[in-house]
């Protein structure tokens, strides 16, 4: 994977967490955090939270547990307009 500015992580219901991918590109980032906040785990609630972070460490994008898309607020609008 080429090197790039962001990272992905997920949450644990014990509030662990990991980080899955480090300083790929934006393209990898959204591929990545799509796949594990749709994947068994997720769908099952063993994942809580998903992530996407920029390269100074700011959450860019964000997945909840029984909410959605969560961050950035304009994506969660577009889901619940859908609805």
């Amino acid at each position: 994977m080429p090197d790039g500015e962001f990272s992905v992580y997920q949450w644990f219901p014990d509030e662990s967490y990991e980080r899955i991918y480090s300083h790929v590109d934006v393209e990898t980032a959204v591929e990545k955090a799509l796949f594990y906040s749709n994947n068994v785990a997720a769908n099952a609630g063993f994942t809580k939270r998903v992530i996407i972070t920029d390269g100074g460490d700011n959450c860019v994008w964000e997945w909840k547990y029984g909410e959605g898309v969560v961050f950035p607020p304009d994506l969660k609008e577009v889901k619940d307009e859908a609805r």
